[in-house]
């Protein structure tokens, strides 16, 4: 048995983005936020290419002079390369009103920086710190076991799982459901480029190269500030286990394979980072809140890394169940699947369409499509750019996808 029980106002779990941003945007609102972290910071994630929309989310929750001030790699587009084309997206001729540009990071630096940052609001955080069972309800309570393996019980008025690929809730209170994406995997590590400042190489944007046999295979490069890049190729399992060795030597092997990122690396130094694998990561829930509790960014759904939605998202679930908990403690109705939920999956349903569209290759046509008209190619830059919850723009106000399904017909060849 639990030898104390703790109270707070709102209990998160997990310090990652959304975890932090909630709190700090909490705290603004004078609620008393207590913070549990299973991991120590800083440690490795990735997500590292920030969308220009969640510039409006850190903003808000206060923690802009944080991020702007720690020397972060500018970022203000997007490039696409495929069998020698490269189509390049600049965040700031977008569509959607707002921040056009943004920071390509290293999260474990990153994530730490708005942990702290919601500390010095005065967010409580506890790091290593594990939920070991929840109990949902009015008064939601969980069990928690310390670094020292102590065992001890906090009662909260709300929760807000901000757990990300640990999934915590989802796991515990067996929310989860299948993912109408298919299963794909991520081999990806860090390297010192060396890349020429005069290579034609533009660090302020991410490329994304689509592998010059296998549309559904693509690779992303993302400068960082200290000379190195965050390099990783995405595919299905069964391709990803057609190539020999460790997983260093796949992606190595990999990239030779595409001969624009064998030209760009091939000074690189491989050994800033072990290689890394992450397999079968898109995932769903049946519900993204309950009595109690509310789910954040990859906790409740992850799509996938192509378009770099995944922060971008879980800052949104952030400002939204912010919003939900400001109202709630004002004596306010509060109907979480109207005013959480279904705001959230608005952007989360515009930015699958987007993914769905790039593995059918429809959405690679529209990209590389070389007689674009403006208007219409500044409203899918601000999808890219993160704006998926803007309905006026026409391709986020398109829930069946027909107007996108328009567009590829009409930028495929005859």
């Amino acid at each position: 048995m639990p030898q104390k029980t703790e109270n707070t106002q709102v209990l998160i779990i997990g310090a990652g983005p959304s975890g932090a941003v909630a709190a700090a945007l909490l705290r603004q609102q004078g609620r008393q936020v207590l913070v549990l972290e299973r991991e120590s910071f800083p440690r490795f994630s990735i997500g590292e290419s920030l969308l220009p929309q969640s510039m409006a989310y850190i903003e808000a929750a206060g923690l802009l002079r944080d991020v702007v001030e720690a020397g972060f790699q500018h970022k203000n587009g997007a490039a696409f390369e495929w069998a020698g084309d490269c189509a390049q997206f600049d965040f700031r001729d977008q569509f959607s009103p707002g921040w056009s540009t943004t920071y390509q990071v290293q999260r474990a630096n990153f994530d730490q920086i708005l942990a702290c940052g919601a500390e010095r609001m005065g967010a409580q955080v506890r790091y290593g710190h594990e939920v070991l069972s929840v109990e949902p309800g009015d008064a939601p309570r969980v069990l928690v076991r310390s670094p020292e393996g102590e065992q001890y019980a906090i009662t909260a008025d709300f929760i807000l799982d901000a757990s990300g690929f640990a999934r915590l809730l989802p796991r515990l209170l067996k929310l989860e459901a299948p993912s109408d994406l298919p299963t794909r995997g991520a081999i990806f590590t860090h390297v010192r480029d060396h890349i020429p400042i005069d290579g034609g190489f533009d660090r302020n944007k991410i490329l994304i190269t689509t592998h010059p046999q296998h549309m559904d295979v693509w690779f992303w490069t993302i400068p960082f500030s200290n000379g190195c890049c965050s390099l990783g190729v995405v595919a299905e399992p069964d391709f990803l286990d057609r190539y020999e060795g460790s997983d260093l030597a796949r992606l190595q092997t990999l990239v030779e394979e595409v001969p624009n990122l064998r030209a760009l690396l091939k000074n690189a130094e491989w050994n800033v980072l072990p290689a890394r694998r992450i397999m079968g990561y898109s995932a769903n829930v049946s519900t993204l809140c309950g009595p109690g509790y509310a789910l954040l960014g990859n906790a409740g759904e992850f799509l996938d890394p192509v378009f770099s939605s995944g922060v971008t998202i879980a800052f949104k679930s952030a400002q939204l169940a912010a919003d939900c908990l400001q109202r709630q403690y004002a004596g306010a109705p509060v109907d979480w699947e109207a005013d959480y939920a279904a705001p959230l999956r608005l952007g989360v349903d515009t930015f699958r369409r987007f993914v769905h569209g790039w593995y059918d290759g429809s959405l690679q046509k529209i990209i590389h499509y070389p007689r674009q008209q403006p208007d219409i190619r500044r409203m899918i830059c601000s999808i890219l750019a993160g704006y998926a919850w803007d309905i006026n723009n026409p391709y986020v106000n398109d829930p069946n996808g027909r107007r996108l399904r328009t567009l590829e017909e009409l930028c495929s060849p005859p």
